[in-house]
């Protein structure tokens, strides 16, 4: 039974069962109305007229009973019961009425009808059969006391034939409402599914996506935007405080949308970043969908390209550049063997293998460049790692040099490759001691590691107390080539960049307060894969 018909727990089923409850109630009361005014004796060819008015007021009395002390019946047994109490009645108001004339077996197709929305299946034709057989044995029952019922065979198998044509139109209709009820809801699911997919998307894109209205107020706001701006929280905010650069190209794209918007840094150390906006139409709510897309990295692989390129040039043309040099720098070592050479002369000569060792050494470092192995990550212990580093290179440091090392409390890991991490803070530190040693007596540098508060990741500070880099030199301070040193080839730092790109990591450069220079290593996660 149970199988065949429909669950009772449904909002449906329950408007259906209320509606039900005010039809019968309302017949009850039309009944009791009806013999109340004594039209019945009128209107209807009565055979029994106690019994018509008292199943009327029977009828009455029950259905508010139902309605009241069962408003809501949870199991299929109580349906059940109330559609055969309903037939029981009304069979029986049928026979007392005068049978097919009395037009009351027209309420039994429609108590049938909706006793079959919610008792479908066989237990539903259980029903409508029970209907029809109640209303032709009635017909004949009538035929045995008044011959001019027999007349009315036809009518009454009529109505028990609509009885069953009813029951099984409704639960067609039913069935098929089901199944557009379990697809509507199958495909609700799927909306929400999609919806919620599309939102683990859009958390976890790289490009930060903001939803603007009118007012440059932050309606939606991804997990990538939230980390461009280092913020927690933006929605419900505007932008304006946050991003002066990023309203002023939203200002230019509105006033020419043709035109591409400048790239734009949200942070001084973060990615560079380029813009783009779409309009969005909310009703009558114009909205701006805007894109910021880290540049960083197609900058870097451009740049990638550009010293790939460089150094397959330099690989084929270091041996003709070589053989010539290194038959410089054999001459001048000759000619330093000399006895008849003056001051002046070994001065000269003295130059010449100097600027052959820069000019060998340059060829060297492009070299490196063109054919640096990729890195190979490892979960490092960054205290245990930097204390070692730290005593392995105090080792061979002078007395006029020194090296101090502060770490915060906490385990601090990354992944990196240790040994293109020892290549970058070698490089760092030995800057960093060279300009310390020019400005001061003792050259001195500061290893700090620490957890950044903001994004929880580990933190590599070199600091010096040299003269640091002038304002108008930093934003070329990782270029290549780029030095102020007459004995540097400008590729110490870029290559240091290179090296923490590529494993994730990132090196700015922040002036020190009181003088001197900041280089910031920020590590990757230990869990992010290289």
């Amino acid at each position: 039974m149970s199988a065949e018909s429909l669950p009772l727990d449904t909002l449906q089923s329950q408007r259906i069962l209320r509606l039900y409850n005010l039809y019968r109630l309302i017949i009850g009361l039309a009944l009791v109305l009806l013999i109340s005014s004594e039209l019945d004796h009128q209107l209807l060819e009565m055979v029994n007229a106690d019994w018509f008015r008292y199943g009327s007021w029977l009828y009455l009395i029950l259905n508010l009973l139902f309605a009241t002390l069962i408003p809501r019946p949870q199991h299929l047994v109580q349906v059940l019961t109330l559609a055969l109490i309903d037939v029981l009645l009304l069979s029986s108001l049928f026979y007392a009425a005068g049978g097919t004339p009395s037009g009351i077996g027209n309420l039994l197709i429609v108590a049938v009808a909706i006793a079959n929305i919610l008792l479908r299946g066989r237990i539903g034709l259980l029903i409508a059969a029970l209907a029809a057989i109640a209303l032709i044995y009635l017909t004949f029952y009538l035929s045995l006391s008044r011959p001019a019922a027999a007349a009315h065979y036809l009518q009454a198998g009529a109505l028990g034939a609509l009885c069953f044509a009813a029951a099984l139109f409704v639960q067609g209709l039913s069935r098929r409402l089901q199944v557009s009820e379990k697809l509507a809801e199958q495909r609700a699911a799927d909306v929400a599914n999609l919806e919620a997919l599309n939102e683990q998307i859009l958390q976890r894109m790289r490009t930060g996506i903001l939803v603007l209205d009118d007012q440059r107020r932050v309606l939606l706001a991804n997990q990538g935007a939230l980390t461009l701006f280092g913020r927690d929280q933006l929605v419900g905010r505007i932008i304006d405080p946050f991003c002066p650069a990023l309203v002023d190209r939203l200002q230019q794209w509105q006033s020419n949308p043709t035109l591409r918007p400048d790239s734009l840094k949200v942070q001084d150390s973060g990615p560079t970043l380029q813009p783009s906006f779409v309009p969005l139409q909310r009703g009558r709510q114009q909205n701006i969908l805007v894109f910021l897309d880290d540049i960083s990295q197609i900058a870097q692989q451009a740049q990638q390209l550009k010293l790939a390129a460089l150094g397959r040039l330099t690989a084929g043309i270091a041996h003709e550049i070589r053989n010539p040099l290194g038959a410089i720098s054999h001459a001048a070592q000759l000619l330093q063997e000399s006895e008849h050479l003056d001051a002046a002369d070994q001065r000269l000569l003295q130059i010449i293998q100097d600027h052959s060792r820069r000019m060998n050494l340059v060829i060297e470092n492009v070299l490196q460049l063109s054919r640096r192995r990729p890195a190979e990550p490892q979960l490092l212990d960054l205290k245990y790692w930097l204390h070692r580093f730290a005593g392995e290179f105090c080792a061979s440091l002078p007395p006029n040099q020194q090296i101090h090392v502060e770490t915060g409390t906490g385990s601090l890991q990354t992944r990196m490759d240790p040994n293109q991490l020892t290549q970058v803070l070698t490089n760092l530190v030995q800057n960093g001691l060279r300009y310390s040693a020019r400005h001061n007596p003792i050259g001195q540098v500061w290893l700090r590691l620490f957890r950044d508060p903001d994004s929880e990741l580990p933190v590599l500070e070199v600091l010096d107390d040299g003269p640091g880099v002038p304002p108008e030199q930093v934003p070329q301070l990782f270029e290549p080539f780029n030095t102020t040193d007459s004995k540097g080839t400008g590729l110490g730092l870029y290559i240091s960049r290179e090296l923490c790109e590529s494993n994730q990591a990132r090196l700015d450069y922040k002036p020190r307060e009181g003088g001197g220079s900041c280089f910031r290593i920020t590590f990757a996660h230990p869990r992010k894969l290289s």
